[in-house]
């Protein structure tokens, strides 16, 4: 199937079926890399919104009215 064939997923679905799957198949080795893999993406989500809240905050002080 090509790209143009493909069905986009909706946002989080991957994460949704990464949290459902039995831990319990899993070795220490890899429960170690799964965590390092989620530290990781927690390190992506907060420096996202680091720029969004940076992005609101030069457009709310471009926006604000003089004297407010």
């Amino acid at each position: 199937m090509d790209e143009a064939e493909e069905v986009r997923r909706g946002r989080g679905v991957a994460l949704e079926q990464a949290l459902k799957e039995d831990l319990e198949l899993f070795s220490v080795d890899d429960l170690d890399e799964r965590i390092a893999l989620l530290e990781g993406e927690i390190s992506r989500c907060r420096a996202q919104m680091q720029r969004k809240a940076a992005g609101r905050e030069a457009a709310d002080a471009l926006f604000r009215k003089p004297g407010a």
